[in-house]
C-alpha cells in the first residue's frame, strides 16, 4: 500500500490515479477526507502535513510514501514513517534544490526537505521536475475576461511538463525497484516561451488569443497581492536574474515510463474545458 500526501494537488491526484489504475492499493491523505470524491481502490484519510501527529495513523501498513516538500515537521513525520515500516519515499522536489542557494526561499525549503529525507534512513527517490503545464490555469481569469493574455517572464523558455507525467515517474519509483538513491528530472519534450503556449492554446480552443509580455514591475506588484515577498523574490531570482534554467529537455519520463512525455498541445486538449 502506498500513502500519497497532497492527494488532491496537481501531482498528488495524478499519483493516486496512476497507482489505482495499476491495481496498487492507495491511501490518499487530504486535509478533509469527507470532501474527497470516492475512487475505486483508494482509501481517503484525513491528515495535515503541518501537524505530523495527524499523519501518524495513516502510515500504518504503508510500504511507500509520496511526500510533498516544505513542511517543518518532515523529520518527525519521516521518523514515524520509518517506525511504521515504510520502505521507500518519493519526494516531490524542484530543479533548484541542488543549487546550494540558501538565500533563495524556494531553493532552501526544497534542499531542507531533501536533506530530511536523506537523513531519515529510508530509501529515497527525488523528483525535480521542470515547471508544470498546469500553471497555465492561472490564465483562466484573463481568458474569461477577453482574448488578451498577459504573462510575466515572457522571454524565459521552459520545458514545461504535464503533472500526469511527473506522477507516472513517481508511481514507477514507488512500486518498481532500481530507483533508490536516484534523482529524476521529468520535463516536457520541448522548451516553450509563454507566447508559444498562448499560440498553442489559442489553436486548441479555436480562439484568437493575443499574447502580451507583462513588465517585471507590474508582475511583482500583482504577485505580492497573493504571495509572500520571499517567494516573489525567489521567482524573480529564478526567471529574471536567471539562476534557474528549466529549458533543458531531459529523458526522465521516457527512461522511467517507456513512453515520451506529453506535449503542451496534448495537455491543452485534455484540459480545454477548464478554459471555458
Amino acid at each position: 500500500m502506498i500513502l500519497v500526501t497532497g492527494s488532491t494537488g496537481n501531482v498528488g491526484a495524478e499519483v493516486v490515479r496512476a497507482l489505482a489504475a495499476a491495481g496498487t492499493p492507495v491511501r490518499a491523505l487530504t486535509r478533509d477526507a469527507s470532501r474527497a470524491e470516492p475512487q475505486q481502490g483508494v482509501e481517503y484519510v484525513s491528515g495535515d502535513l503541518s501537524r505530523p501527529e495527524s499523519v501518524r495513523p495513516a502510515l500504518d501498513g504503508a510500504h511507500g510514501l509520496f511526500l510533498l516538500p516544505g513542511y517543518p515537521g518532515l523529520p518527525e513525520l519521516l521518523a514515524d514513517a520509518r517506525r511504521a515500516g515504510v520502505e521507500r519515499v518519493v519526494l516531490l522536489s524542484g530543479g533548484s534544490a541542488g543549487s546550494g542557494d540558501t538565500g533563495n526561499a524556494i531553493s532552501r525549503y526544497m534542499a531542507e526537505s531533501e536533506r530530511a529525507v536523506r537523513e531519515s534512513g529510508i530509501p529515497w527517490t527525488f523528483l525535480r521536475p521542470s515547471a508544470f503545464m498546469s500553471n497555465t490555469f492561472q490564465w483562466i481569469p484573463q481568458l474569461r475576461a477577453g482574448n488578451v493574455v498577459r504573462v510575466p517572464f515572457a522571454d524565459v523558455r521552459m520545458a514545461v511538463v504535464d503533472p500526469h507525467d511527473v506522477a507516472a515517474v513517481a508511481a514507477r519509483a514507488l512500486t518498481d525497484d532500481g530507483h533508490e538513491g536516484r534523482v529524476h528530472q521529468p520535463t516536457g519534450p520541448v522548451a516553450l516561451r509563454a507566447a508559444d503556449r498562448v499560440r498553442i492554446l489559442a489553436s486548441v480552443l479555436g480562439r484568437d488569443l493575443r499574447f502580451e509580455a507583462q513588465p517585471d514591475d507590474e508582475a511583482r506588484r500583482e504577485m505580492l497581492e497573493t504571495t509572500p515577498v520571499e517567494y516573489v523574490d525567489a521567482f524573480f531570482d529564478f526567471y529574471v536574474t536567471g539562476t534557474l534554467d528549466e529549458s533543458v529537455v531531459r529523458p526522465a519520463v521516457q527512461d522511467v515510463t517507456g513512453r515520451p512525455p506529453r506535449t503542451f498541445e496534448q495537455w491543452a486538449r485534455a484540459h480545454a474545458a477548464a478554459f471555458g
